[in-house]
């Protein structure tokens, strides 16, 4: 599955969603969502990329925990036929819930 379907994908949850980070002053209120690509875990054959995987991590980040969103989030990937690990943190400082998803596409 293509970058740009899945992303397709998590913005029919309808809340915000960004590539990275949302630009300096324009952060919506939680809950949002944001992507990146941050490496490759590409195989190789006869010193060449025989196929190219890019890493995707998917971040949810609310105020208050949100099971029904996380599974909703869920919902999308699976259907995608997407595997995924999922880890969770508390960002003190910002007063956030962060649900990691990590996933090869």
């Amino acid at each position: 599955m293509e970058l740009h379907e899945i992303v397709s994908m998590l913005a029919e949850l309808g809340i915000p969603l960004a590539y990275h980070h949302f630009a300096e002053g324009e952060s919506p209120a939680p809950p949002f969502l944001l992507y990146l690509s941050p490496g490759s875990d590409n195989f190789s054959a006869d010193g060449r990329v025989y196929w190219k995987t890019a890493q995707l991590d998917v971040e949810l980040y609310t105020d208050l925990k949100d099971p029904e969103l996380e599974e909703r989030l869920e919902a999308v990937l699976d259907a995608a036929g997407l595997f995924y690990n999922k880890t969770e943190s508390y960002i003190d400082s910002e007063k956030l819930y962060e649900i990691l998803y990590e996933m090869e596409v």
